[in-house]
């Protein structure tokens, strides 16, 4: 969780989640093989930053997943008091719309061939 990034942020991120609550610099996601990162981005300008190289980006529609991204916010906020965090959750039914999903190309396929594998191995015993 950071409030902004420079140049080349999440580059070669191969796992984990990110939320970044202000700007990116430019070449955001060079190399991106694996994890998601949530970009705040009310002004719509994200696009033009991001390598479109290895990834799509996304509007944040599940309910669940943005409870997921405000449970991090809400976090970032009660450790470090952030006023950016706090602004953004006091409107969470319009703010979370401003957030952009990166979502490398290859990451669902991986996802997918994980959940395959975890349902066909059977009921877990111990």
């Amino acid at each position: 969780m950071v409030e902004g990034v420079g140049d080349h942020g999440c580059e070669y991120m191969t796992g984990g989640r990110v939320v970044v609550l202000g700007e990116t610099g430019r070449n955001f996601g060079a190399g991106m093989s694996g994890g998601i990162a949530y970009i705040y981005d009310p002004e719509g300008k994200f696009g033009e930053r991001c390598n479109m190289g290895l990834v799509d980006l996304f509007q944040v529609t599940d309910e669940e997943e943005k409870e997921e991204l405000a449970g991090y916010i809400r976090e970032h906020c009660d450790h470090t008091g952030s006023g950016k965090g706090k602004q953004i959750l006091s409107d969470w039914d319009n703010e979370s719309g401003n957030f952009v999903k990166v979502f490398p190309f290859d990451y669902a396929s991986v996802l997918e061939e994980a959940k395959a594998k975890r349902e066909g191995v059977g009921e877990k015993v111990a």
